[in-house]
């Protein structure tokens, strides 16, 4: 049984859920680094790992262009440290996918793709072996 916080919300609740994931047609847009590739730390500030494949995580923001409303710039999370990647750089994206969440009343969109080089780089996954 769910224990009670003082706030009166369950401790045993998920800390986020996921809802669903959509794959983003990347064909007509353009990115453009809008900052450098940061790691992801947890809420104590340990880095955070990938579920999947155990890659800590690493978050940049990606400047999109293309989009019928103009420029928009997405947060958004690879495992793996993408290297050779500053700000202003054009950038190569693949696996590019949304999801929403939900998080203690709270909820939004992420992003997450699985390849993000530079431009004029061998298309490769990060974390990839050379």
């Amino acid at each position: 049984m769910p224990t009670s916080t003082a706030r009166g919300i369950a401790a045993s609740q998920p800390k986020e859920v996921v809802v669903a994931r959509f794959p983003i047609d990347l064909s007509g847009l353009r990115f453009i680094a809008g900052s450098e590739p940061a790691g992801v730390t947890d809420m104590e500030g340990r880095p955070r790992p990938d579920k999947a494949t155990g890659e800590l995580l690493w978050q940049l923001d990606l400047v999109v262009l293309g989009l019928e409303d103009g420029a928009e710039v997405w947060s958004t999370r690879i495992a793996g440290e993408p290297k050779g990647i500053s700000t202003g750089q054009v950038l190569h994206v693949e696996g590019l996918s949304a999801m929403t969440w939900e998080m203690e009343g709270r909820h939004g969109t992420s992003f997450r793709a699985r390849v993000i080089a530079s431009d004029g780089s061998k298309s490769k996954p990060a974390g990839a072996a050379a």
